[in-house]
């Protein structure tokens, strides 16, 4: 059977067995497009490889659809982005492509990849090529060497075989400049845009999707891993950005965007200018961010309220000023606490994001953190279960800092599997339960649950429609994402 190499098959990992899907509360919560291989396929199909994209997380039953691609077309490559607790997943799949395309040559990327280089080839026969980084020139180089040993060994970010040997041909060190890039090629998508949904309660309208306006981080947290954008951060020009949304509005009728970016508002320049744009030529649409303290004010939020910021996320992480020195930089929890306040006085919804189960973590900083919490106007909130991952700075030594249990599969922050000294599991369960119970009990959180009955209708009947599963969800303390 003749393979075609100028075809490559990309697939996104449901994760776990198709038939627990509707079990998963975090798919109910929140299905997100796969960002990163919609990058990848546009630009490879600028570059005259055809890509196609099997989103295994946001259909469950693609099987059956892997398969008949594979017979059909007859790529000659089959790429797979991997999470921690996705990967096995990813090795299962491109077993069963092999098996049925005995040619065919596997590339796996992903911050879990990333993270562990050389290893992943050394324990997992299945996995013929790593990409290590930023995936769009990598692979597009890699499709064009073809068997080329030569060629291979002059592609940085590769990570491959050859008679026997695993070679690295070394990190990239030039990084693409993303205003360059093509738009995401979200039409490769099966049902987008009504296949993906935000967080409930997190939109005023539908359809909405997300997208990233910059790559990478300018921080460097304890608990975040850099694997794969290291210490770089660079971002879309405000002119990029402003087109993107307007492509999405007009390709697909999006009205909400949430840009799913670290670090949305570093550069002040550039989201001023974003701002007075969508103030000047008005899209009629609103969006959501994620910012730092450090990077907004009162007069910048007013003027993103004006320009359609709908909710600003924080990442708070724990309200416990001594364990959150030990992990973050600028741990300054009265300007965090000021910046909050500012972004509901502007007018804008306002969500939490933390983190429990930290090295350092004890019974007394979590009750910290909910009083801290419990201060401030947030809207909504997500808490995480603490989860080292490789590539991540705690990862290293993080046996010494309590009992981890590492099973990939498993390390989705739905699970305690680090375990602090000094806790027990069974009080982190329960202290994670009271935590979200309290918080759901606020009178102001209700009130501004039930005001969402016309600021975001649709989040309401979602939830009315899986209320089963958020009620199970209640039961077995599991995190909605």
């Amino acid at each position: 059977m003749k393979l075609d190499h100028d075809r490559i098959l990309l697939i996104h990992p449901l994760g776990y067995c198709p038939g627990e899907a509707g079990r998963d509360i975090s798919r109910v919560a929140n299905i997100m497009s796969p960002l990163g291989l919609l990058s990848i396929a546009a630009y490879l199909e600028k570059k005259g490889i055809t890509a196609d994209i099997i989103d295994c997380y946001a259909h469950p039953d693609s099987d059956p659809k892997i398969r008949n691609y594979l017979k059909e077309k007859n790529p000659g490559y089959i790429g797979l982005t991997c999470t921690t607790s996705s990967f096995h997943d990813s090795v299962r799949i491109a077993k069963t492509a092999k098996a049925i395309l005995p040619g065919i040559r596997s590339v796996f990327g992903g911050a879990h990849i990333s993270a562990l280089r050389k290893k992943i080839l050394e324990d997992y026969p299945d996995v013929d090529f790593s990409v290590i980084g930023e995936g769009e020139e990598c692979v597009e180089a890699l499709i064009k060497a073809g068997t080329d040993s030569k060629a291979l060994s002059e592609i940085p970010g590769l990570i491959y075989r050859e008679k026997g040997d695993i070679n690295f041909t070394g990190l990239r060190n030039e990084r693409i400049d993303l205003d360059s890039l093509p738009f995401p090629a979200y039409e490769k998508l099966q049902g987008y845009p009504h296949a993906y949904k935000l967080p409930i309660f997190n939109y005023p309208r539908t359809p909405n999707t997300c997208c990233n306006s910059s790559r990478g981080c300018p921080y460097t947290c304890s608990y975040c891993d850099r694997s794969v954008f290291r210490r770089s951060f660079r971002y879309n020009s405000a002119e990029y950005l402003y087109e993107h949304m307007k492509y999405l509005k007009e390709r697909f009728g999006i009205r909400h965007i949430n840009f799913y970016d670290d670090q949305f508002t570093f550069n002040r320049k550039r989201v001023e200018e974003f701002c007075r744009m969508m103030m000047d030529n008005h899209l009629n649409m609103t969006f959501n961010c994620a910012v730092r303290a450090e990077h907004v004010d009162f007069e910048l939020m007013k003027l993103m309220k004006s320009a359609g910021c709908w909710m600003m996320s924080l990442g708070i992480e724990s309200g416990d000023p001594e364990l959150l020195a030990q992990h973050r930089q600028n741990a300054d929890l009265d300007m965090l606490a000021d910046t909050i306040r500012n972004i509901k006085r502007a007018g804008i919804r306002t969500k939490g994001l933390l983190m429990m189960g930290l090295p350092g973590e004890s019974e007394e900083s979590i009750k910290r953190s909910m009083d801290y919490v419990f201060s401030l106007p947030i809207d909504d909130f997500n808490l995480a279960k603490f989860t080292p991952f490789p590539g991540s700075p705690l990862y290293e030594n993080i046996n010494e800092m309590g009992t981890f249990e590492e099973d990939w599969d498993k390390m989705d922050c739905m699970n305690f599997l680090f375990v602090p000294n000094g806790m027990e599991k069974k009080r982190l369960e329960e202290l994670f339960i009271e935590f979200y119970k309290a918080h759901y009990k606020r009178p102001k959180v209700l009130s501004g649950y039930i005001s969402m009955l016309w600021k975001s209708p649709d989040s309401w009947l979602r939830f009315a429609s899986n209320f089963t599963s958020f009620l199970k969800f209640a039961k077995s303390n599991r995190r909605m994402g």
